[in-house]
């Protein structure tokens, strides 16, 4: 039973696209995606921290005018 399982599988076949396989363009492929992950989470980052940023100024800001409409120093 095995052997017949064996014979009906195309090795040749298997073997001519096995050998048209570009080993290197995969391993570019792949270096080039951790690069751009990297790059996108970088962006990510960086429109965090001005958000980030910009809303503790906002806050600074009104807790500046509430401190001065109620007379505090």
């Amino acid at each position: 039973m095995a052997t017949a399982l064996l014979e009906r599988i195309p090795v040749e076949e298997i073997g001519v696209q096995a050998r048209q396989a570009r080993p290197g363009r995969a391993v570019l492929t792949v270096i080039a995606a951790v690069f751009f992950g990297l790059g996108w989470c970088a962006a990510k980052s960086v429109l965090a921290v001005s958000w980030a940023c910009v809303a503790v100024r906002e806050g600074w800001r009104e807790g500046r005018r509430g401190a001065v409409s109620r007379g505090a120093a």
